[in-house]
């Protein structure tokens, strides 16, 4: 199989974008944390685990392309002044890994990678399990009474 360049540069924006999430998650997961929210400071470092995973998956798949791994920009954290507002935040971030995944996938198999598309679809997978619970668990924040006032911030 000949390297495709299209392919390792998703793979780097890939690294970025999961290395971007585990800054995201654990900023909200200290957060949360800080607002005494435990249980939900727990979740969210759940997820910071499994998007290190992810780095850690497209990082093998890099060098065994015979690429260095580099992610090449971190984007900015995004917060909030709630929990509701952090999960928003996650799920923004959760829908352009679902967009990221699927091209890279679809070019993948084109190029006849199969393994950085199967990488990719499988990415892709875990990433929509993400962002299902993070909808629901924000249905569930909506759902319950108004939470009290934690420190001048909204909780």
């Amino acid at each position: 199989m000949r390297l495709d360049p299209r392919v390792l540069g998703y793979l780097g924006r890939a690294l970025s974008h999961e290395y971007g999430a585990v800054q995201q998650y654990l900023t909200h997961a200290g957060l949360a944390a800080a607002w005494g929210l435990e249980a939900g400071a727990a979740r969210l470092r759940e997820e910071a685990r499994e998007e290190l995973d992810h780095a850690e998956r497209l990082t093998a798949r890099l060098l065994d392309l015979g690429a260095m791994p580099g992610a090449s920009r971190l984007r900015p954290v995004r917060a909030g002044a709630s929990l509701q507002a952090l999960l928003e935040a996650d799920r923004a971030l959760e829908a352009e890994a679902l967009a990221l995944y699927r091209e890279a996938a679809e070019h993948s198999a084109r190029v006849g990678d199969t393994v950085s598309a199967e990488l990719f679809a499988a990415l892709y997978e875990e990433e929509r399990a993400h962002a299902r619970a993070l909808a629901e668990w924000i249905d569930e924040l909506r759902a319950a009474p108004a939470a009290p006032r934690l420190g001048g911030i909204d909780a």
